[in-house]
């Protein structure tokens, strides 16, 4: 928040913006359209602006002294100070070269800003005895150079850029300025092989040329000697097919005298045919007959067959039945032999009953007996 002046700080303030307004409207008058493009216009604008710029250093001072009463407001301080820079610049910029456009153009526009503020600041003193719009005003122009410092950088960035890229243009230029050259060695080169290949087609258009009237000459004559064999071949064949008329005149005559034969041949052949119908058939009826009779005759022999056969089954099973009876005597037989003979054996390795070893002899004697009966 800016203090409050009192009403002699206040005077003194306002008498100082005061005077550097009219410092100002006297610099904006001191350069008119008229003085453009006349040689005597340096010289007038050198003696406006050393008026000006002693006035102006007339003002500084004065602004001092006020500011000697205000070193309590830090903010006024800073703000009168931003407005002295500014009119330092505006100095420099008139003496570096007053008559050009641009800097006649930024005259313009500072002389106008600072015109602007300073009327602006002395309506607030007068009417409330602040100078806000004033802060408010020197905030604004730092926010507008910061933002034209940032621009500014990313210009000199850009241009670092496209000077890169100018480089990389040249480089590039370079590369096809040698390819252009490559290729337009191989157009020449391909344009003397194009010429080569012009030479060699004419030849080769001659040669086809000749050729070609030299096959339609050779299938002209062919042509003709093929057109005389056609015409003989077509005499030839004209005479074969009348021959072949007459021929078939003369066959269709024969066959139709042969079909006459024929028909009578056919009647004849169907009355012989019905003939030998009526005794086939009579003879069929027969053999049917005959047919009928062997069939009762073989079925009573099939009968007699069965009636045997089963004769025939019922003796070989009573044949079998004695054969394996007398198997199984004779198997008996010979089992009881084994046993007796082994009954015996044991008896006489045991020594057992009549062959004891005491009455040994008497069974000898009974053997010898036996033996002789």
């Amino acid at each position: 928040m800016s203090v409050p002046l009192s009403g002699v700080e206040l005077l003194r303030v306002c008498t100082v913006l005061q005077d550097c307004e009219a410092q100002l409207s006297v610099l904006g008058h001191i350069m008119p359209d008229t003085y453009r493009g006349r040689p005597e216009a340096d010289k007038f604008v050198s003696a406006d602006i050393a008026q000006v710029l002693e006035q102006q250093k007339g003002a500084e001072q004065n602004l001092k002294a006020a500011r000697q009463f205000e070193r309590e407001s830090g903010r006024l301080s800073d703000a009168t100070r931003e407005l002295h820079r500014s009119q330092k610049e505006l100095n420099r910029t008139l003496e570096e070269n007053p008559l050009s456009p641009d800097n006649l153009a930024k005259v313009q526009r500072d002389s106008q800003f600072v015109a602007h503020v300073i009327a602006d600041v002395l309506a607030e003193l007068q009417e409330k005895g602040t100078f806000h719009s004033l802060l408010f005003a020197v905030g604004e122009e730092k926010r507008r150079k910061a933002n034209l410092q940032d621009i500014i950088i990313r210009e000199e960035g850009s241009q670092q850029r496209i000077k890169a890229l100018q480089r990389q243009l040249l480089d590039i230029r370079k590369e096809k300025t040698l390819e252009l050259q490559r290729r337009e060695e191989m157009t020449a080169h391909l344009k003397d092989q194009l010429q080569g290949m012009k030479a060699k087609t004419g030849l080769e258009r001659k040669y086809v040329k000749s050729s070609a009237e030299l096959l339609v000459y050779q299938g002209q004559k062919i042509n003709t000697h093929s057109e005389k064999q056609l015409e003989d071949e077509i005499r030839l064949q004209q005479k074969r097919l009348e021959e072949e008329r007459r021929v078939h005149m003369e066959t269709e005559t024969f066959l139709k005298e042969h079909q006459t034969s024929l028909g009578e041949k056919l009647e004849v052949w169907m009355e012989r045919y019905e003939r030998d119908m009526e005794d086939k058939q009579q003879k069929l009826n027969s053999l049917r007959n005959n047919k009928a009779n062997n069939l009762s005759q073989l079925q009573e022999l099939a009968k007699k067959y069965r009636d045997i056969e089963q004769v025939v089954i019922e003796d070989r099973m009573e044949k079998e039945a004695l054969r394996r009876k007398l198997e199984k005597e004779h198997m008996e037989r010979d089992a009881a032999t084994k046993i007796q003979s082994w009954w015996r054996g044991t008896l006489v390795r045991r020594g057992l009953g009549p062959y004891k070893k005491g009455k040994t002899p008497k069974s000898k004697e009974g053997k010898k007996g036996k033996k002789k009966k």
